[in-house]
Protein backbone atom coordinates (compact mmCIF):
# COMPACT_ATOMS: atom_id res chain seq x y z
CA UNK A 1 0.00 0.00 0.00
CA UNK A 2 1.62 3.41 -0.64
CA UNK A 3 0.97 6.65 0.59
CA UNK A 4 -0.78 9.73 -0.56
CA UNK A 5 0.48 13.02 -0.88
CA UNK A 6 -1.82 14.36 1.12
CA UNK A 7 -0.69 16.15 4.79
CA UNK A 8 -2.00 12.67 6.30
CA UNK A 9 0.01 9.61 7.48
CA UNK A 10 -1.47 6.55 6.50
CA UNK A 11 -0.62 3.83 9.09
CA UNK A 12 -0.19 0.67 6.82
CA UNK A 13 2.68 3.19 5.11
CA UNK A 14 5.36 0.79 4.40
CA UNK A 15 8.03 3.33 5.85
CA UNK A 16 6.64 2.76 9.34
CA UNK A 17 8.09 -1.12 9.32
CA UNK A 18 11.98 -0.60 8.90
CA UNK A 19 12.56 -0.74 12.12
CA UNK A 20 15.35 -1.01 12.79
CA UNK A 21 16.76 1.66 10.23
CA UNK A 22 19.43 0.29 8.81
CA UNK A 23 20.11 2.36 5.86
CA UNK A 24 19.41 5.63 3.58
CA UNK A 25 19.65 5.29 0.05
CA UNK A 26 19.93 8.43 -2.11
CA UNK A 27 19.68 9.21 -5.86
CA UNK A 28 21.19 12.32 -6.75
CA UNK A 29 20.18 14.83 -9.55
CA UNK A 30 16.49 16.20 -8.36
CA UNK A 31 16.51 14.49 -5.06
CA UNK A 32 19.94 15.54 -2.90
CA UNK A 33 19.82 18.77 -5.54
CA UNK A 34 17.34 20.57 -7.93
CA UNK A 35 19.47 20.31 -10.95
CA UNK A 36 16.49 19.45 -13.13
CA UNK A 37 16.52 22.79 -14.52
CA UNK A 38 20.48 22.55 -15.07
CA UNK A 39 19.89 19.85 -17.42
CA UNK A 40 16.67 21.07 -19.03
CA UNK A 41 18.77 24.12 -20.14
CA UNK A 42 21.55 22.30 -21.43
CA UNK A 43 19.45 19.91 -23.42
CA UNK A 44 17.48 22.89 -24.52
CA UNK A 45 20.18 24.87 -26.03
CA UNK A 46 22.34 21.97 -27.81
CA UNK A 47 19.85 20.38 -28.95
CA UNK A 48 18.10 23.71 -30.57
CA UNK A 49 21.66 24.33 -32.08
CA UNK A 50 21.89 21.08 -33.61
CA UNK A 51 18.27 21.54 -35.08
CA UNK A 52 16.33 19.05 -33.49
CA UNK A 53 13.25 18.44 -33.88
CA UNK A 54 13.25 21.17 -36.21
CA UNK A 55 15.14 23.54 -34.57
CA UNK A 56 11.91 24.12 -32.25
CA UNK A 57 13.15 24.35 -28.51
CA UNK A 58 12.25 20.78 -26.39
CA UNK A 59 9.86 21.70 -23.61
CA UNK A 60 9.61 20.15 -20.22
CA UNK A 61 6.74 18.02 -21.34
CA UNK A 62 9.39 16.05 -23.01
CA UNK A 63 11.92 16.37 -20.46
CA UNK A 64 10.17 14.62 -18.15
CA UNK A 65 8.50 11.99 -20.40
CA UNK A 66 11.71 11.25 -22.26
CA UNK A 67 15.51 12.55 -20.22
CA UNK A 68 14.89 13.00 -16.77
CA UNK A 69 15.85 10.35 -14.38
CA UNK A 70 17.09 7.97 -17.03
CA UNK A 71 20.39 6.85 -17.96
CA UNK A 72 22.23 8.16 -21.03
CA UNK A 73 22.66 5.50 -23.11
CA UNK A 74 18.60 5.57 -23.04
CA UNK A 75 18.41 9.18 -23.30
CA UNK A 76 21.13 8.34 -26.70
CA UNK A 77 18.60 5.97 -27.98
CA UNK A 78 15.24 8.06 -27.58
CA UNK A 79 17.30 10.98 -28.94
CA UNK A 80 18.92 9.78 -31.78
CA UNK A 81 17.03 6.10 -32.88
CA UNK A 82 19.22 6.46 -36.37
CA UNK A 83 22.68 7.19 -35.20
CA UNK A 84 23.61 5.90 -31.86
CA UNK A 85 27.02 6.78 -31.96
CA UNK A 86 26.11 10.15 -31.91
CA UNK A 87 23.57 9.99 -29.29
CA UNK A 88 26.64 9.49 -26.94
CA UNK A 89 29.14 12.04 -28.29
CA UNK A 90 26.57 14.54 -27.84
CA UNK A 91 25.32 13.18 -24.24
CA UNK A 92 29.18 13.71 -23.42
CA UNK A 93 29.18 17.03 -24.65
CA UNK A 94 25.82 18.34 -22.77
CA UNK A 95 27.43 16.48 -19.67
CA UNK A 96 30.20 18.77 -20.04
CA UNK A 97 28.40 22.29 -20.23
CA UNK A 98 26.35 20.81 -17.14
CA UNK A 99 29.63 20.88 -15.23
CA UNK A 100 30.41 24.01 -16.12
CA UNK A 101 26.56 25.07 -14.87
CA UNK A 102 26.49 23.15 -11.69
CA UNK A 103 29.55 24.86 -10.16
CA UNK A 104 28.12 28.01 -10.31
CA UNK A 105 24.18 27.37 -9.29
CA UNK A 106 23.95 23.80 -7.26
CA UNK A 107 21.60 24.22 -4.70
CA UNK A 108 20.56 21.42 -1.93
CA UNK A 109 16.74 20.48 -1.62
CA UNK A 110 15.53 22.58 1.52
CA UNK A 111 16.09 20.21 4.51
CA UNK A 112 18.97 17.86 3.50
CA UNK A 113 21.23 18.65 5.56
CA UNK A 114 19.16 18.37 8.51
CA UNK A 115 17.97 14.79 7.27
CA UNK A 116 21.78 13.94 6.42
CA UNK A 117 22.66 15.23 10.13
CA UNK A 118 19.86 13.01 11.60
CA UNK A 119 21.22 9.68 9.46
CA UNK A 120 24.63 10.63 11.05
CA UNK A 121 23.63 10.69 14.67
CA UNK A 122 21.84 7.20 14.24
CA UNK A 123 25.09 5.78 12.89
CA UNK A 124 23.15 4.49 9.68
CA UNK A 125 24.63 3.32 6.54
CA UNK A 126 24.15 5.24 3.19
CA UNK A 127 24.90 5.18 -0.41
CA UNK A 128 24.03 7.74 -3.42
CA UNK A 129 22.71 5.81 -6.16
CA UNK A 130 22.31 7.49 -9.83
CA UNK A 131 22.13 6.72 -13.13
CA UNK A 132 24.38 10.00 -13.83
CA UNK A 133 28.07 9.48 -15.08
CA UNK A 134 30.56 9.27 -12.47
CA UNK A 135 32.34 12.68 -13.14
CA UNK A 136 28.84 14.56 -12.62
CA UNK A 137 27.82 12.48 -9.60
CA UNK A 138 31.20 12.63 -7.59
CA UNK A 139 31.35 16.44 -8.46
CA UNK A 140 27.45 17.29 -7.09
CA UNK A 141 28.02 15.37 -3.80
CA UNK A 142 31.90 16.91 -3.54
CA UNK A 143 30.06 20.55 -4.06
CA UNK A 144 27.27 19.51 -1.13
CA UNK A 145 29.78 19.09 1.35
CA UNK A 146 28.76 15.64 0.99
CA UNK A 147 31.77 13.48 0.18
CA UNK A 148 32.65 11.86 3.85
CA UNK A 149 28.75 11.22 4.33
CA UNK A 150 28.31 8.93 1.61
CA UNK A 151 30.16 5.22 1.92
CA UNK A 152 29.53 4.29 -1.11
CA UNK A 153 28.57 5.27 -4.89
CA UNK A 154 26.45 3.43 -7.07
CA UNK A 155 26.77 4.02 -10.92
CA UNK A 156 24.01 2.69 -13.35
CA UNK A 157 26.66 1.95 -15.43
CA UNK A 158 28.20 -0.09 -13.21
CA UNK A 159 25.47 -2.42 -13.34
CA UNK A 160 23.77 -5.05 -15.92
CA UNK A 161 20.70 -2.50 -16.18
CA UNK A 162 20.85 1.26 -14.91
CA UNK A 163 17.44 2.55 -13.69
CA UNK A 164 14.34 2.00 -13.64
CA UNK A 165 15.40 -1.61 -13.37
CA UNK A 166 16.27 -2.54 -9.28
CA UNK A 167 20.09 -3.47 -10.30
CA UNK A 168 21.89 -0.37 -8.70
CA UNK A 169 19.64 -0.28 -5.68
CA UNK A 170 20.28 -4.57 -5.23
CA UNK A 171 23.62 -3.73 -5.95
CA UNK A 172 23.87 -0.78 -3.21
CA UNK A 173 22.70 -3.27 -0.62
CA UNK A 174 25.20 -5.84 -1.13
CA UNK A 175 27.50 -2.95 -1.17
CA UNK A 176 26.79 -1.85 2.72
CA UNK A 177 25.36 -5.11 3.48
CA UNK A 178 22.04 -4.65 4.35
CA UNK A 179 18.71 -5.68 4.20
CA UNK A 180 16.16 -4.41 2.45
CA UNK A 181 13.67 -4.71 5.10
CA UNK A 182 15.72 -1.61 7.20
CA UNK A 183 16.13 0.17 4.60
CA UNK A 184 14.78 3.16 2.49
CA UNK A 185 15.24 4.88 -0.40
CA UNK A 186 14.75 9.03 -1.70
CA UNK A 187 14.10 9.31 -5.26
CA UNK A 188 12.65 12.57 -7.60
CA UNK A 189 11.77 10.47 -10.60
CA UNK A 190 9.21 8.02 -11.88
CA UNK A 191 12.34 6.11 -13.23
CA UNK A 192 14.25 6.03 -10.06
CA UNK A 193 10.90 5.34 -8.10
CA UNK A 194 10.26 2.53 -10.39
CA UNK A 195 13.88 1.20 -9.13
CA UNK A 196 13.33 1.91 -5.99
CA UNK A 197 10.17 -0.05 -5.79
CA UNK A 198 11.54 -3.26 -8.10
CA UNK A 199 14.08 -4.12 -5.53
CA UNK A 200 11.89 -4.00 -2.90
CA UNK A 201 12.61 -1.02 -0.75
CA UNK A 202 10.04 1.59 0.20
CA UNK A 203 10.75 4.96 -1.56
CA UNK A 204 10.06 8.35 -0.84
CA UNK A 205 9.67 10.63 -3.85
CA UNK A 206 10.04 14.08 -3.90
CA UNK A 207 8.03 16.64 -5.98
CA UNK A 208 11.59 18.75 -6.89
CA UNK A 209 10.11 19.12 -10.45
CA UNK A 210 7.79 16.17 -11.59
CA UNK A 211 4.08 16.68 -10.71
CA UNK A 212 3.01 14.76 -7.96
CA UNK A 213 0.35 12.84 -9.96
CA UNK A 214 2.60 10.90 -12.70
CA UNK A 215 5.21 10.24 -9.08
CA UNK A 216 2.17 8.59 -8.23
CA UNK A 217 2.25 6.52 -11.18
CA UNK A 218 5.36 4.74 -9.80
CA UNK A 219 3.54 3.75 -6.74
CA UNK A 220 5.93 5.31 -3.64
CA UNK A 221 5.93 4.90 -0.16
CA UNK A 222 5.43 8.77 0.61
CA UNK A 223 5.59 11.69 -1.61
CA UNK A 224 7.21 15.04 -0.16
CA UNK A 225 8.08 18.33 -0.99
CA UNK A 226 11.54 18.50 0.19
CA UNK A 227 12.83 17.29 3.55
CA UNK A 228 11.73 19.78 5.86
CA UNK A 229 8.25 18.35 4.71
CA UNK A 230 6.25 17.50 7.96
CA UNK A 231 5.30 14.07 6.56
CA UNK A 232 8.90 12.92 6.73
CA UNK A 233 9.34 14.12 10.06
CA UNK A 234 6.50 11.95 11.03
CA UNK A 235 7.70 9.05 10.21
CA UNK A 236 11.17 9.58 11.31
CA UNK A 237 10.02 10.22 14.97
CA UNK A 238 7.75 6.98 14.44
CA UNK A 239 10.92 5.16 13.70
CA UNK A 240 12.76 6.40 16.66
CA UNK A 241 9.48 5.63 18.62
CA UNK A 242 8.83 2.15 17.25
CA UNK A 243 12.73 0.86 17.50
CA UNK A 244 15.68 3.47 19.02
CA UNK A 245 19.01 3.33 17.68
CA UNK A 246 21.97 4.19 19.50
CA UNK A 247 23.17 7.94 18.26
CA UNK A 248 26.78 8.35 17.33
CA UNK A 249 29.88 6.55 15.69
CA UNK A 250 30.64 3.61 17.70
Amino acid sequence: MTVSSSSSLDRNCPLLKLAPLEAVLFDIDGTLCDTDPLHYDAFREMLQEIGFNGGVSIDEEFFVKNIAGRHNEDIASILFPDDHERGVKFLDDKEAMFRRLVKEKIEPVKGLHKLTKWIEDRGLKRAAVTNAPRENAELMISLLGLSDFFEALVLGSDCEHAKPFPDPYLKALEILNVSKEHTCVFEDSVSGIKAGVAAGLPTVGLTTRNPAELLMEAKPALLIKDYEDAKLWTVLDELDKTAPVKTGAE
